[in-house]
C-alpha cells in the first residue's frame, strides 16, 4: 500500500485499503487487523500519538498515528503496518476493535482544527 495523507478515506474498509492500494496508518492497521484476525489471531486497533524521537528528523511533524496490538504467546505485542519498524515514545490514548471504537472526537455540525501541538520528549529512565 502507498502512504499519504491524500489517501485519507474515513469510510474505507480494510478490503477497499487492499484493492485501492493506498491509505493512510489507520487503512493500514485496518488492514493487518483482518489479516491477523483470519488466521485466528487476536488482534486490536490502537491510535495515539507518534512522535519523532528516535528517528532522523522529517519535513513533516508526527501527527495521531493508529498501530495495533496482536496477542501472542499469552501476552500482547505492539506492531505497526505503516511504519513496519520498531519505534518509541509511543503514546497511546485508546484501543478498541477497529477505528469506530477509538475515536479521538465525536461531533456534530461544521467543526473547524484551528491548530494543536503536541510535545514529546525522550527521558532517561530514573
Amino acid at each position: 500500500m502507498k502512504y499519504g495523507y491524500e489517501h485519507a478515506d474515513a469510510t474505507r474498509t480494510a478490503h477497499e485499503g487492499h484493492i485501492q492500494q493506498v491509505g493512510v496508518c489507520r487503512d493500514f492497521a485496518h488492514l493487518a487487523i483482518a489479516l491477523c484476525r483470519c488466521m485466528n489471531i487476536p488482534a486490536r486497533y490502537c491510535t495515539g500519538y507518534l512522535g519523532d524521537i528516535g528517528i532522523a528528523p522529517s519535513l513533516t511533524p508526527m501527527d495521531f498515528h493508529a498501530w495495533f496490538d496482536v496477542y501472542l504467546g499469552g501476552t500482547w505485542h505492539v506492531f505497526d503496518a505503516r511504519h513496519n519498524r520498531p519505534r518509541i515514545g509511543r503514546v497511546l490514548m485508546a484501543q478498541g476493535r477497529d477505528a469506530v471504537d477509538t475515536a479521538l472526537t465525536t461531533t456534530f455540525g461544521p467543526v473547524w482544527l484551528n491548530g494543536f501541538k503536541v510535545h514529546a520528549d525522550e527521558v532517561e529512565p530514573a
